[in-house]
């Protein structure tokens, strides 16, 4: 199933049309543009991962984090300041299903990874994931068990909010995206963040026929975008969520 000149042309469209720099004003990656240093990767990487749901209900929530640190969560976590308000086993929801006690395993597993590596880059360069598919399984693997869900346990599943992190992290010339590590990794591998909203346009477009929100999904609906934008198959998840702002208005 190839796309017509005709979607190639409205995913080109909706993508320029919403890849601008006041897409970061209601976006959790507007947390990265304020940090900067060593803290933008675990800026980052804490974001994504409390990016689902409601903008309205998670963007306070990455707020919250931010405040606690004091504007520095990459030494607050560094340095095991989170456990003063994030302590092993208490069962009090933080955000939706993700428990204080989850997010202190999230933030004790990273921590000890960036004691170990200095960065998440650097833990990545170190395992030679420089591809979003090796990236995502090593990533799986150094939280395997020690944070789920927040982290997958593995990478069989969409990992949405993984590859959320490797977006920003890795697609350069963008006025959204960071791409820190765009040097270094292969920005042609990333892979679509899918979740119901952008499955759901992709259907609209006829990217894919399944319901099912799987990572072989996710693969498919990116080899599609890959032939509107080739070699940033992400470029498309813009135009992904053009379509739905523009569906509803």
């Amino acid at each position: 199933m190839s796309l017509s000149p005709r979607t190639k042309t409205r995913l080109r469209r909706l993508a320029a049309k919403y890849e601008t720099a006041s897409f970061a004003d209601d976006d959790p990656i507007r947390f990265l543009h304020t940090t900067s240093g060593p803290g933008v990767e675990t800026m980052a990487f804490v974001a994504a991962c409390l990016s689902y749901g409601s903008r309205k209900q998670f963007l306070p929530k990455i707020q919250e984090i931010v405040d606690m640190a004091g504007g520095d969560v990459h030494g607050w976590i560094l340095e095991g300041r989170y456990a003063r308000r994030f302590r092993a086993g208490d069962g009090r929801s933080f955000y939706r299903l993700f428990s204080y006690g989850r997010m202190h395993e999230l933030f004790a597993a990273l921590r000890t990874l960036l004691r170990r590596h200095g960065g998440l880059g650097a833990f990545l360069r170190a395992n030679g994931a420089t591809t979003a598919p090796a990236a995502l399984c090593a990533l799986c693997g150094a939280f395997a068990g020690k944070a789920a869900p927040i982290v997958p346990k593995d990478c069989s599943s969409a990992c949405k909010r993984l590859c959320l992190f490797l977006r920003w992290m890795v697609r350069d010339g963008s006025p959204v995206d960071y791409g820190l590590w765009s040097d270094w990794f292969d920005k042609s591998t990333l892979i679509v963040p899918l979740d119901v909203h952008v499955l759901r346009q992709a259907r609209n477009l006829g990217l894919v026929r399944t319901n099912a929100a799987t990572m072989h999904t996710a693969l498919e609906i990116t080899a599609r975008l890959a032939e509107a934008f080739p070699g940033d198959p992400c470029r498309g998840d813009f135009a992904l969520y053009g379509l739905g702002i523009d569906a509803e208005s």
